[in-house]
């Protein structure tokens, strides 16, 4: 469903939304780490995650960090 990747030299950011039976997965991670993961049942939160990711996205693009 959504699966953004941004890297700046040798570190990337990772946005990821899956769905599975129950609903949908939402992870964000850095480099090897995952920052956050979460399980949504309501597709309102899944959209507010997404428009956060969003958010921090373009804060990254902003600072120099590109797509993969």
């Amino acid at each position: 469903m959504l699966n953004r990747q941004l890297i700046n030299r040798d570190h990337t950011s990772r946005f990821l939304v899956t769905s599975d039976t129950d609903g949908w997965e939402v992870r964000e991670e850095q480099d090897a780490s995952v920052v956050r993961v979460v399980h949504r049942a309501d597709w309102h939160r899944v959209e507010r995650d997404r428009l956060l990711f969003d958010l921090r996205a373009r804060a990254l693009a902003y600072t120099g960090w590109v797509d993969d």
